[in-house]
């Protein structure tokens, strides 16, 4: 199997000194181990962001992300750094500095990233809690094609500090767990002190006055359309649901892609331009390819990009006028195969920011549900909340899935 790390923990890391007096039987995440994305600062540990030219250029950190210590505060138990793909810009777990990672769910199929190391060391139960990064999908796409549960947390639910960054009007701390419970412990723990309750809607926390609005017509196109919609059929005969008419959530006419593709792009250059320009690191031709590209951003295309944004947000709240939970594929099917083409990856890039950028663009929480197979791969579908709402969105997701599966 695949090693996911990076950094294995060890008792005489500076790190570990210092935090484990904390410890005590008592605590939320008491023995739950901890695998942390590689964009983390870990106080005496190196940060690598998945590329060894920004290792070799930046120092060893001197404090700690504030979700990494939160955890471990509460009795989590770090493991270890795990691979994430270079500076997190892809989303297919592939980093051609360390050997190809095994996606344990599905062997012949990619895991799918960039928070990949993480959701891999979790599949394959070498941790219990896989912390990661999602700006343009990169918690729900590897969990979607791992089997996992995923969180996407709303914007700003949680601070991004000590870490590094991608595009930062997008990224969001995130995680992935193998059930609901320890989902929702984490959640708990990160999410109780920054949630503000009074943007929690109370339909929201108890199931049965949940409206779920669901988007019919990007389910007809993904490949496990038939799994996905035997399950929606139970959620019909059961809950109050709403169909949302092609003509109310169109992802041709709002291009939503297109418009996140261009405000991350040009962030991510404003972010990491002056370095890539200094050191010229040594980065895999795609990501490169699409680095070049976000230096070509124009401000007429930012500016241009940002109103179509404001449209694709009020567009989307509007849903929730009539609805409390927006029901959307989280991936267009299962993982691509190992051996699949640059184009065939490209494609499939594309494929999943059309539905991972509807909950980016707009800052919403997201929640993967793994609740299917295809061709003996994961996959699943997602709920997504009014911004705010990640506690009782979690509430929800389990009564909902342990009433449907009785």
């Amino acid at each position: 199997m695949s090693n996911p790390f990076t950094l294995l923990a060890n008792n005489e890391t500076p790190f570990d000194t210092h935090l484990s007096s904390k410890f005590n039987s008592n605590q939320a995440l008491n023995g739950l181990r901890l695998a942390v994305k590689d964009l983390f600062h870990v106080r005496g540990l190196p940060t690598s962001a998945g590329n060894p030219d920004w290792l070799r250029t930046h120092k060893v950190p001197d404090d700690t992300n504030s979700t990494v210590e939160a955890l471990l505060n509460a009795g989590a138990m770090f493991v270890g750094k795990t691979i994430t793909d270079e500076l997190a810009y892809s989303l297919h777990g592939q980093n051609k500095h360390y050997d190809a990672l095994l996606n344990p769910a599905a062997p012949e199929h990619i895991p799918g990233g960039s928070s990949s190391g993480s959701a891999v060391a979790v599949t394959a139960n070498l941790a219990d809690i896989g912390l990661g990064t999602d700006t343009g999908g990169s918690i729900r796409v590897p969990a979607s094609y791992q089997g996992l549960w995923g969180l996407r947390t709303s914007h700003g639910a949680v601070h991004c500090d000590n870490m590094v960054s991608l595009a930062p009007s997008f990224d969001t701390v995130g995680w992935m767990t193998r059930d609901i419970d320890t989902m929702i412990a984490v959640s708990d723990i990160v999410l109780a002190a920054t949630v503000n309750s009074n943007e929690v809607h109370a339909a929201q926390r108890t199931l049965e006055n949940t409206t779920f609005g669901i988007a019919s017509q990007l389910f007809c196109n993904v490949a496990h359309n038939v799994q996905c919609e035997t399950w929606l059929s139970k959620l019909h005969a059961t809950f109050q649901c709403n169909d949302i008419a092609n003509n109310q959530l169109s992802v041709d006419a709002i291009d939503n892609a297109s418009v996140f593709r261009i405000l991350q792009g040009s962030e991510i250059w404003q972010t990491h331009g002056a370095w890539i320009e200094e050191t010229s690191p040594d980065i895999a031709n795609d990501i490169m390819l699409r680095l070049n590209w976000c230096k070509s951003i124009t401000q007429q295309d930012v500016i241009d990009a940002k109103a179509k944004q404001q449209q694709v947000t009020q567009h989307i709240n509007a849903l929730f006028n009539s609805n409390d939970v927006l029901v959307i594929p989280t991936t267009p099917g299962i993982a691509p195969r190992i051996d699949a083409s640059e184009t065939t990856l490209a494609n499939d890039r594309n494929s999943l920011l059309t539905l991972t950028s509807l909950a980016g663009l707009t800052g919403l929480p997201q929640l993967h549900l793994p609740l299917f197979t295809l061709h003996n791969a994961p996959c699943g579908l997602s709920l997504v909340g009014r911004k705010g709402s990640d506690l009782a969105l979690l509430s929800i997701a389990k009564a909902l899935v342990t009433t449907l599966n009785e």
